[in-house]
């Protein structure tokens, strides 16, 4: 099969283009999608932060405030992970697809009771004490999740004055909750984890959206530049050479009058043709002494 200059250079164009459009495209589409995750996760972050800072001041703040009235009234709002809670889901109800939860292996209150994933996560944290924060994708009803743990350590002993023994907790609160849950607790000991899960829909939505408008543009950029080039070609180069092929086709016949080829320009074609014509002048010259 023979193939013109013209279609052997597109042919080779658009073979150099597909392999770096696919790779262009798969680097892109990696790092796209790195990106919504770290959006993601520096969403879940911040809730996490807005969840320490509650436990912080309801800790210093509001505990305080409540030590004697404790003795005859149990207030869950003087319970730092209590406050917590309460707090982001008031924040989360224009998020329903947020959640946040201090899910614990023996909790007081058993709405903090850590289901099975949950669960999983926290031994993970048991197992390694060092482990600050952990993180993960989950599928979910709404799609796909990411999660970040972060332990929830026993390191004020003025926790286990509730979480020792029943007999050592506030009758108030045993009233409330029961002798049977929230206690045995031990210093240092990993008791639960702060979970807060985020859909990462939204982002990779975006990431998508980005993607497909990225590779539209370099495509019609590559439609462009074909364009282009091979006008370019048409005009400098084949164009050049078929006229070039004709005066030579009429030389080859004999035909020494045929029209001159006219050489413009310094490049490599124009070398060629002044040659041709210095070729053919030289050829005409040789014929008419032999006919002599």
């Amino acid at each position: 099969m023979k193939l013109s200059i013209a279609s052997k250079f597109n042919l080779v164009f658009v073979t150099i283009f597909a392999v770096g459009f696919v790779a262009a495209g798969f680097i892109a589409d990696s790092l796209l999608k790195q990106s919504a995750r770290e959006e993601t996760l520096q969403n879940a972050r911040l809730l996490l932060e807005a969840a320490k800072s509650v436990r912080g001041y309801t800790a210093k703040q509001i505990q305080p405030l409540l030590a004697n009235q404790m003795k005859y009234e149990f207030h869950p709002q003087s319970v730092p992970s209590y406050s917590a809670v309460e707090n982001l889901n008031v924040i989360l109800k224009a998020y329903p697809d947020f959640s946040y939860k201090e899910a614990t292996l023996n909790p007081t209150n058993l709405r903090d009771k850590a289901t099975d994933w949950e669960v999983d996560i926290v031994q993970k944290l048991r197992k390694s004490p060092d482990l600050t924060e952990y993180s993960g994708e989950r599928e979910t009803a709404t799609g796909r999740s990411l999660y970040i743990a972060r332990p929830l350590q026993i390191k004020d002993g003025a926790c286990l004055a509730c979480h020792s023994t029943a007999a050592n907790a506030p009758k108030t609160m045993v009233d409330i909750y029961g002798p049977n849950n929230g206690f045995a607790w031990q210093l240092n000991e990993i008791v639960g984890a702060q979970v807060i899960s985020v859909p990462m829909a939204v982002p990779l939505q975006r990431a998508h959206a980005i993607f497909r408008t990225f590779m539209l543009s370099l495509l019609g950029v590559f439609v462009v530049v074909l364009i282009a080039l091979n006008v370019m070609v048409h005009l400098l180069v084949t164009r050049r050479i078929t006229h070039l092929a004709q005066v030579a086709d009429q030389v080859s016949m004999g035909k020494f009058d045929a029209e001159e080829f006219q050489v413009k320009g310094g490049d490599e074609l124009s070398a060629l043709a002044q040659s041709f014509t210095r070729m053919r002048t030289s050829l005409a010259s040789a014929l008419k002494m032999l006919d002599e």
